[in-house]
């Protein structure tokens, strides 16, 4: 007999928040193919300015306009279920998923450790900064951060590696995924941890998004032999077995356009637990399926008899009774909620997403902006607006009694405008989702007019014009759309 679970029924009001999310995240991506053919536009009638025009419209299209495109295109035709490859933050499929491990969180850091492997920072302004000033300067930075690759629907929970010859431009690194609770790899195997390692070898361009970025080896299965080598000889009571053929050999590109190459095994890494190390009983290798195919590899030191009182594994194909002491591979906050579960796990292990604090400096910059153009009439006063009122031909009416009136709500307009900003751009950085979502009112219908103008050809939007505040709006609409501030708005809410 069965029994039907209820379905939580989703609340109102987070029905209309997703569906304006989703009309956002569409909208962005319309008004930053509009603002790159503004700026492609602008640049052939600013003479040699032009060339620095050329540059901001190379950005745009490689760091907003393909990104974006890729990721609406990619929520279509890349499925959204596991197969063994990682995915990149624009939706691409990443580098592929060529090692998996058994243990602890902590077991896993001290191995990576012990095996002379640095942990790397985690994406921030600060790091991102740094990485490009090490690779304009070509000096060392151990800690460098990777770029975010997504697997279970979550970023990378770290990542590992090993900088060569103190040259940043060339490194071997490993993303680590924590595996949900009660997961399955294909053919019925547990692992804890799943990983992609691969070697980057030069800085260059992106096939697909045509940014900057680090270009890898080809052949991964080098860099994944390597971590496992490297592990073994830092921990001798590691084991390793290979699942054989647990994807299809085969020759592909990663999202940067890399060509990648993989004879497909898997191998799966045991790590010893802190209570084995103490009693001195090497912990079962895996536990595959009776079918499983798999080839035991040496160890680099074999590991102590166990003792009579504790029982070892029969065989490498028996499934032994999982030890008490084995946590969870994953625990999720809430059983209600995993999804909710999952971005606050991402909450707290990488703080505020670069796009959040990007959208609210793009905020407080609309906010200066307003500043100084509302700064420049207050100085001009009741007099300046009186020229801007002539200039205007009310036809017929009187400047001169107009200004000071005019000049007076034009002042407490600019006041409720900046003060508005700044407000809300503070309350973005707090991850409040109700200024997120005003905000991304305010910007869309700012960019429908404009665009409803220029369409019409009532307004000519240049930089010498209104440029300046197109951009912004786009660009605090592109920001605060995407999936990091997003859920993490949604978390913090």
């Amino acid at each position: 007999m069965t029994v039907d679970v209820p379905r939580r029924r989703k609340h109102p009001l987070a029905a209309i928040g997703q569906g304006l999310d989703g009309f956002f995240f569409v909208f962005a991506g319309l008004a930053a193919i509009w603002l790159a053919f503004l700026v492609a536009d602008d640049s052939l009638q600013v003479g040699w300015w032009g060339i620095l025009l050329l540059v901001i419209f190379w950005a745009l299209l490689a760091y907003l306009v393909l990104p974006r495109m890729h990721r609406i295109l990619t929520t279509v035709y890349v499925p959204d279920y596991f197969i063994g490859r990682a995915r990149t933050s624009d939706g691409l499929l990443g580098d592929p998923i060529n090692l998996g491990l058994l243990g602890h969180e902590a077991e896993l850091h001290e191995a990576m450790r012990g095996a002379g492997w640095t942990r790397a920072d985690d994406i921030s302004l600060r790091t991102s900064l740094g990485i490009i000033s090490s690779t304009v300067t070509r000096r060392s930075y151990d800690e460098a951060p990777v770029s975010p690759l997504f697997l279970f629907g979550r970023q990378q929970d770290f990542a590992y590696q090993q900088e060569v010859a103190g040259n940043p431009a060339k490194r071997h690194h490993v993303r680590f995924w924590k595996c949900p609770d009660g997961w399955l790899l294909p053919g019925g195997t547990r692992v804890d941890w799943l990983a992609a390692g691969t070697f980057d070898r030069a800085v260059g361009f992106s096939l697909f998004t045509l940014q900057v970025t680090h270009k890898i080896d080809a052949d991964t299965d080098v860099e994944r032999d390597h971590i496992v080598a490297t592990v073994l000889e830092g921990t001798p009571r590691a084991s390793v077995a290979i699942l054989k053929d647990f994807s299809t050999g085969y020759h592909s590109r990663n999202g940067g356009g890399d060509s990648i190459r993989t004879d497909g095994n898997l191998p799966v890494l045991q790590l010893p637990s802190a209570a084995d190390a103490a009693t001195g009983v090497s912990s079962p290798v895996l536990e595959p399926l009776a079918n499983a195919a798999f080839e035991r590899r040496a160890t680099v030191a074999p590991a102590p008899a166990p003792d009579a009182a504790t029982p070892g594994p029969a065989s490498v194909h028996a499934r032994p009774e999982r030890s008490a002491r084995k946590r969870a591979a994953f625990e999720p906050l809430s059983s209600s909620n995993p999804v909710e579960a999952s971005v606050g796990e991402a909450v707290r292990r990488h703080g505020r997403p670069i796009t959040t604090t990007f959208g609210a400096i793009v905020v407080f910059g609309r906010g200066v902006l307003a500043l100084l153009f509302f700064g420049a009439l207050a100085l001009l006063g009741p007099d300046g607006m009186r020229v801007v009122l002539a200039d205007a031909d009310l036809a017929g009416a009187d400047a001169a009694t107009l200004a000071e009136p005019a000049w007076i709500v034009t002042m407490i307009a600019g006041a409720i405008i900046v003060i508005t900003s700044l407000l809300l751009g503070v309350l973005v950085l707090r991850g409040v989702n109700w200024a997120r979502i005003t905000l991304l009112l305010y910007a869309a219908a700012s960019i429908a007019l404009q665009f409803g103008s220029w369409w019409a050809g009532d307004e000519e939007i240049r930089f010498s014009t209104t440029l300046a505040f197109t951009a912004l709006d786009i660009l605090s609409l592109l920001a605060l759309s995407g999936k990091p501030a997003r859920q993490y708005s949604r978390q913090r809410s």
